[in-house]
């Protein structure tokens, strides 16, 4: 509780009837470093291995336009090599300007993430928005390695 200094000279302190709110403040910003360091613990990486998936195929159009990002980091649309530079003027091309055609993008198993997103930022600064990921249905995926045995001990 705070006090004021009486002006008129008596001996008698008035008591202020403001909340003092400092020690609050100070509660709070205690809490709020604890959230600020607990919070990136907070996050965890598991590694998975996700299942291909078995959902049904969507029908494809009469005539998909197929975007290709090989491990080279070089373009295909369709079977032709395409140039970064000119891509969306193949594009446009390809899709006979129309920018709400779907694009389907394939990328090979090796290409790093970042570089698929790059291209993806690409397509959408073009004006293609509407992007469709190619991928293995579960039937035509290949085997993959059985995962790793577990680090706990096999009970006898």
């Amino acid at each position: 509780m705070a006090i004021q200094l009486n002006e008129g000279g008596g001996d008698d302190l008035a008591e202020a009837h403001d909340i003092n709110v400092t020690p609050f403040i100070d509660v709070i910003l205690v809490l709020l470093i604890i959230f600020m360091v607990a919070a990136p613990l907070a996050t965890v990486d598991v590694p998975v291995e996700l299942p291909a998936s078995n959902a049904a195929p969507q029908a494809k159009p009469d005539q998909p336009v197929f975007l290709t990002l090989k491990n080279d980091l070089t373009l295909s649309l369709g079977n032709d090599p395409v140039a970064r530079t000119v891509l969306q003027r193949s594009l446009d091309q390809a899709t006979g300007g129309d920018r709400q055609k779907r694009i389907f993008m394939r990328a090979d198993k090796g290409v790093a993430y970042g570089d698929l997103m790059s291209l993806m930022n690409d397509l959408r600064a073009a004006g293609y928005l509407k992007i469709a990921l190619v991928g293995l249905d579960d039937a035509s995926a290949p085997e993959a390695a059985p995962p790793a045995a577990s680090a706990a001990p096999a009970t006898p």
